[in-house]
């Protein structure tokens, strides 16, 4: 315990900032891709599963890009200051987002979104940062991400609560995000001093960032570690991007639902969207409870393990359990499978940002904090490809039955919802829905999907091994 109390409090304050903002953001967007995708008499917007990729992909890659500018803007303005636009804007996006419902005007407003969590994200872990030591890093960025999947934990559980209008999903989040502005009265930058007053403009402070830039993409080590974490930033993307919807696709939760029936009546009576099923984002959530429980264990097993190592082990074992969660149809198997995922995630992860933190000069935390988001912003890109045309081409439900009522020869009548579209062919083949979903599995394979996945969090981690043995070989 005594390590805990080396931690100030702003470290304490900023780590419940965190929470409440990752609260607010995984509210949604656990079932953001469900809600693009989903049929339209389910409060789906039936997007197809390319614009799904697109826009969850770019929209979200842009808003790890950000971050490169956001994190010299708040150094060069205040991290409080920044904090409290990111509020606004995130408030604001919350509220307007669900007033849209074509796919440009999704899009924009998503966007808006981005760049409120953008100013956002450099801030926390660079307090982080500056608020821990060598001594105390490994056990303080763990903290800091077990808040992030305390806050990734409960958000779903609270919006999946109201997802009978899809519209107070976004609300819920807009409230979450309103209570950091209480937090915000107790957070005291650390390691600021006070300038003379700046009368620096706007464009010579980007001028300035771009400046800095220049000197940090003139260190090709940094660049080439960036690049390889981006593989497996899109190999794990693909919890939010195609999981939930694989699994509300194709896995049979019928097994769950049955266990919470019969002993907690509470789980299956808010958490399925009809007898028999289990809401997909309920499944896929369980990622974030592994974390909230073993992350501090975790955390303390690879503490003295050097950072590269870490993220070599950690990728691996991401890379198993994510292909493998979608490998089956069976519900307790992607449970399974999750954990093994989380397992990795959790080595893994963290020390990403560590790593980085580490090697940041002290007066450009935030900058570097801000390139630490460079591959995430690549993997989602990445990641949008893979969810959208790739899952769309080789597993994606609506697109397989459809082409299978071509094979067959089936009239359907035009303007049915995908849901009634699937009920209609499955009444056509003269078997139920659940039982054409079977034979859809084992005729067109849509399983295969999970090869690409692994190929990418291998790749990544041999790359990794590659890029610690040659830079070890330079220190020497």
């Amino acid at each position: 315990m005594s390590v805990f109390r080396q931690f100030p409090r702003t470290f304490w304050v900023a780590n419940a900032i965190e929470l409440f903002e990752r609260w607010a953001w995984y509210g949604f967007f656990m079932l953001f891709a469900n809600y693009l995708t989903g049929s339209s008499d389910a409060g789906g917007l039936e997007f197809s599963q390319e614009q799904k990729g697109w826009l969850m992909g770019v929209g979200t890659g842009i808003l790890y890009f950000l971050p490169v500018l956001t994190g010299a803007i708040a150094d060069r303005y205040g991290y409080k200051k920044v904090l409290f636009v990111s509020f606004v804007i995130y408030i604001s996006a919350f509220l307007l987002l669900p007033q849209f419902t074509t796919f440009t005007g999704v899009f924009l407003m998503f966007l808006y979104l981005a760049l409120g969590a953008a100013l956002f994200k450099p801030i926390v872990s660079a307090t982080v940062a500056k608020t821990t030591t060598d001594a105390t890093a490994s056990i303080g960025f763990g903290i800091f991400y077990m808040m992030v999947n305390i806050g990734a934990f409960f958000g779903p559980l609270v919006t999946l609560l109201f997802k009978g209008t899809s519209s107070l999903i976004f609300y819920v989040s807009a409230g979450i995000v309103a209570l950091n502005f209480i937090l915000l009265l107790f957070y005291k930058e650390p390691g600021r001093v006070e300038k003379e007053k700046n009368t620096e403009s706007l464009l010579e402070t980007f001028a300035c960032i771009f400046r800095n830039m220049g000197s940090i993409l003139k260190d090709v080590k940094f660049i080439v570690f960036l690049l390889i974490v981006a593989g497996f930033w899109t190999m794990y993307n693909q919890l939010f991007f195609t999981l939930p919807v694989f699994i509300s696709q194709w896995v049979d939760t019928s097994v769950l639902y049955d266990f919470f029936q019969a002993h907690i009546p509470f789980i299956s009576r808010n958490y399925s969207p009809a007898p028999g099923v289990m809401d997909p984002e309920f499944v896929t959530n369980i990622d974030a409870l592994y974390i909230i429980l073993l992350q501090v264990v975790v955390s303390s097993v690879v503490m003295k393990m050097k950072p590269l190592r870490s993220m070599m082990s950690g990728f691996l074992v991401c890379a198993v359990g994510m292909s493998l969660t979608l490998a089956f149809q069976n519900v307790l198997f992607t449970m399974v499978a999750i954990l093994i995922f989380s397992l990795g995630e959790m080595a893994g992860s963290p020390k990403i940002t560590e790593y980085i933190g580490r090697i940041a000069p002290a007066d450009k935390k935030a900058l570097y904090m801000g390139y630490s988001f460079i591959p995430v912003f690549l993997g989602n890109v990445l990641a949008g490809i893979i969810s959208g045309s790739v899952y769309q081409q080789m597993s994606d439900k609506v697109m397989i039955v459809r082409k299978y009522a071509v094979e067959k020869g089936f009239q359907v009548p035009d303007g049915l919802s995908n849901n009634a579209y699937f009920d209609e062919v499955a009444r056509q083949s003269g078997m139920s829905p659940q039982g054409l979903t079977d034979f859809l599995w084992d005729t067109y394979h849509p399983s295969r999907i999970w090869l690409v996945l692994l190929a990418i969090g291998v790749g990544a981690a041999l790359s990794l091994y590659i890029y610690d043995r040659v830079t070890s070989r330079l220190r020497s």
